[in-house]
């Protein structure tokens, strides 16, 4: 709008302005050159006071556009700059006083009720701002700085009491108002004894001064939540040394500021990076335990803020990082804070997979190497041991994540650090390992190292070697945590995420089949259907092969069978692998059916099974093959008749796989199709494959079923494409 765009060019001119006469050269204390100067700053003083009279009813705004305006010139500036800025705040606090703003609202002097609402150019908000850096000036080693900015908190304070008088005038009335002593409208509360009053601050107002109270009021009261990040960034970097301001003073602004911990996440952001880059200059104790109250105020109020930060602000955990996390772990309710944060953020990982340093695969990389360092920290045993199942397997699925990070991520994790001896995945390793050192498992820890468990971790190609190896050692601990592993495990799976479903599924597995609990079965049988239909490469083999040792086992065998309906449903369109690990499992539950129920899955099972006598597997083909065989002899009674259908289809097959390059599968198929004659009463099929009269058998198989020509046809023609020649060869010669 118009409006503003005058106000920005106003702005332009000040700021202007401002540059120009503050940076002149320093005036000489005599000669018409000093007098020059001294007209110069009180025509400027002068045009400053005519803008805010001629601003009318935004008179209070304009005031405080000019405040904004001189605030940045009295810090981080030459001397010279300074005082003289300085100077003209101290000027227009002393107009304050002399001068009534128009329409100024009293809410920031006294209470209002909560429906209060006044316009936004009737407000001063800019006091607890003002305030704040006012008293940081009045500890500045330029003496003449110092002087100018203790006459303007005198003038501020002198406008603060016209103000709060004025209220009370109203509130009385002017009956009322005559009869008030003066004593009482002009007392002002005992300096609270505060640190203020023993440093430089003290000495620049009088320890006996009643700004001395003031102003820790004036923080409290009157410091918009806006100022107040601004004011503690200029407080903590004042605590450097060297400093150009007290210490002490700026270590109390900083705990003044804190206990109001209504911070949002951006501001808690800037401070923590505040306190990141400055911690290294920072040497006195005073300042130090200013920072150290303010960290773990934060932290108990927003760890998930600090902590996101401080990983930001050092991935790799430099030594001011670990400095700041020693501070956050040294007590008991933060430190239990930030390790679950650091917990969530290597569980978030794979929320995005993009190469910025700011997603969580980043994160979660620099939260473990964080825990990493604060291992060596003894004070949070308690709090690490409370989380340690969840830790461990937090751990363990980074590990498993920082083996598939591309090569464009290594480098942004590490470009900042390029003198780290550790790659990600090591450092993930030693994390791990260090957890398990920190909570006593030291034996448990070298038996894994025997085994080449640590070294098989480290490459994407031993990996799950390694999981395994890791596992079955982890079922040496003590009861109580391996059955919380194992039960976190559980609530992990049943929640399905592709990232880490491989690798928290072998440590399920493998502590499954270490274990004989019945909660642990019941847990699994559960989870089982679900993973056993996972499009994640591997899993299903994984859950098969687990369901198999429980079949083997006869306490388990029986309680498996719920599980058998999801294991024939698995076979269509399987991968090789997970049908070479289902027909095994298939073979024992039809074992531990009786009667009606066997029959019935027999036949179920039969027409699913003679599609993979053609497998690429060698595997699958003999296994298959023999698992028909086997559901011949167990279908009875009335299914026998749906049975034979199936078993004249699987004839053409057996025949073609007698030719087969695997001796095994070429063997299987001689004995189904014996049994297949056997159970079609065609003596002379048993004949004919017994005396190895297999084109005999083609055309007996013609000449007895000619209503199938076509279905052999299609079946043969199927048979042109296999990878073996003499099936190629064999398929050709029965069309």
């Amino acid at each position: 709008s118009r409006a503003k765009l005058l106000l920005q060019e106003k702005e332009s001119i000040l700021r202007a302005c401002f540059c120009s006469v503050f940076h002149l050269p320093p005036q000489d204390t005599q000669g018409p050159s000093a007098c020059l100067y001294s007209e110069t700053l009180a025509a400027l003083d002068s045009m400053l006071q005519s803008l805010v009279r001629s601003a009318g009813t935004l008179g209070t705004m304009e005031l405080q556009n000019i405040f904004q305006l001189l605030l940045p010139l009295t810090t981080s500036q030459t001397e010279v700059v300074e005082e003289r800025a300085m100077a003209r705040i101290a000027t227009l606090a002393n107009f304050m006083t002399s001068y009534t703003l128009p329409q100024i609202c009293h809410c920031f002097v006294q209470a209002t009720h909560r429906r209060h609402r006044c316009s936004k150019t009737q407000r001063f908000v800019m006091l607890g701002k003002l305030v704040g850096h006012l008293t940081l000036c009045c500890t500045c080693k330029d003496r003449g700085t110092r002087h100018q900015a203790a006459e303007a908190l005198r003038h501020l304070h002198t406008f603060l009491v016209q103000q709060t008088s004025k209220r009370r005038r109203i509130a009385l009335g002017p009956l009322q108002w005559q009869w008030q002593p003066a004593a009482t409208l002009l007392r002002e509360r005992k300096p609270e004894p505060t640190s203020l009053h023993r440093d430089a601050l003290g000495d620049a107002l009088g320890d006996e001064s009643p700004l001395c109270s003031f102003i820790p009021q004036a923080f409290t009261k009157y410091l918009q939540h806006r100022d107040r990040v601004e004011i503690m960034v200029m407080a903590i970097k004042s605590l450097r040394c060297p400093s150009t301001y007290s210490i002490i003073t700026a270590a109390h602004m900083v705990d003044i500021l804190v206990e109001d911990t209504s911070f949002q996440a951006g501001q808690v952001q800037t401070i923590v990076w505040t306190i990141y880059g400055h911690l290294p200059s920072i040497k006195e104790v005073v300042a130090h335990n200013s920072l150290k109250k303010a960290l773990l105020v934060l932290t108990n109020g927003h760890p998930t803020e600090v902590v996101a930060s401080l990983l930001h602000c050092s991935p790799t955990c430099t030594q001011v990082a670990v400095a700041m996390w020693k501070i956050m772990f040294s007590e008991p309710q933060a430190a239990k804070k930030v390790l679950q944060e650091l917990l969530s953020m290597l569980m978030n990982q794979s929320l995005h997979k993009t190469s910025t340093t700011d997603n969580p695969r980043i994160l979660s990389l620099a939260a473990t190497r964080t825990i990493n360092e604060m291992l060596h920290q003894p004070t949070c045993l308690r709090e690490v041991g409370a989380i340690f199942p969840q830790l461990f397997l937090a751990l363990l699925f980074q590990v498993s994540f920082t083996t598939e990070l591309t090569l464009r991520e290594v480098p942004i994790f590490w470009k900042e650090h390029q003198e780290y001896p550790l790659t990600p995945i090591r450092s993930a390793v030693n994390s791990i390992r260090g957890l398990l050192c920190f909570m006593g498992f030291e034996r448990e820890t070298l038996a894994i190292e025997a085994q080449g468990g640590w070294d098989a971790l480290l490459s994407a190609q031993t990996h799950l070697m390694g999981v395994s190896i890791l596992a079955r050692e982890m079922m040496k601990i003590p009861g109580a945590l391996r059955c919380t592993i194992f039960c976190h495990l559980a609530e992990l799976l049943r929640v399905k995420d592709c990232t880490w479903e491989m690798v928290a599924m072998v440590v399920f597995t493998e502590m499954l089949g270490c274990g004989d609990r019945s909660e642990d079965l019941d847990r699994a049988l559960e989870i089982f259907p679900r993973y056993l239909q996972s499009q994640c490469l591997g899993v299903p083999s994984l859950v098969l092969r687990a369901i198999l040792k429980l079949t083997q086992r006869p306490s388990t065998a029986r309680r498996t069978l719920v599980l058998l309906p999801y294991i024939v449903e698995l076979l269509q369109g399987a991968e090789s692998d997970a049908s070479a690990a289902a027909l095994p499992v298939l073979s024992n539950m039809l074992r531990l059916l009786e009667g009606k129920a066997s029959s019935l899955m027999a036949l179920a099972l039969a027409d699913k099974l003679w599609p993979l006598f053609g497998d690429e597997s060698n595997s699958v083909r003999e296994l298959s093959i023999r698992l028909f065989q086997d559901t011949m002899g167990l279908v009875v009674g009335a299914e026998r008749k749906q049975m034979k259908k199936e078993v004249w289809d699987s004839l053409l097959p057996l025949l073609l796989h007698l030719h087969d390059e695997d001796k095994s599968v070429a063997k299987a198929s001689e004995e189904a199709l014996c049994s297949a004659g056997r159970f079609l009463k065609w003596r002379q099929l048993v004949q004919l494959v017994e005396t190895a009269q297999v084109w005999r058998i083609c055309e007996r198989l013609l000449a007895k079923k000619k209503k199938k020509a076509k279905d052999f046809l299609q079946q043969s023609q199927t048979y042109l494409k296999s990878p073996q020649e003499a099936l190629q060869q064999e398929a050709v010669r029965f069309i």
